[in-house]
């Protein structure tokens, strides 16, 4: 079993910055890819970013050139910088880990943009 805790979170103006952060702990060998995934009310799980062990990265095209994925394989931690925030990034953003084809995810942080 993986767990995984966010946090980071909170309100922000839009046009400001957040960074998220997600620690995973437990049995976390094997884990071959970590992300961010987000949620907004009335809306379905969709996918912010994602990065493999070896730190190849992938984008939802909605928040290329905006936020950065980065990992420390050493200290088990994916982050998640969010720069030139809009009021659509609100959202509940989990954390995920892919293990051995099993999927593992966190409680979830809020991140609100004002407008």
């Amino acid at each position: 079993q993986v767990q995984l805790v966010e946090s980071g979170g909170g309100l922000v103006q839009a046009g400001g910055s957040l960074r998220l952060s997600c620690a995973a702990s437990g049995t976390i060998f094997g884990i071959n890819a970590m992300g961010w995934y987000r949620q907004a009310p009335g809306k379905q799980r969709e996918l912010v970013a994602t990065i493999t062990r070896s730190g190849r990265t992938n984008y939802a095209d909605s928040v290329k050139g905006r936020f950065t994925i980065g990992k420390d394989n050493a200290k088990n931690t994916v982050g998640l910088q969010m720069n030139s925030l809009k009021p659509e990034d609100t959202a509940v953003y989990h954390c995920n880990a892919q293990q051995l084809g099993n999927d593992y995810w966190g409680q979830g942080t809020q991140v609100t943009v004002s407008s």
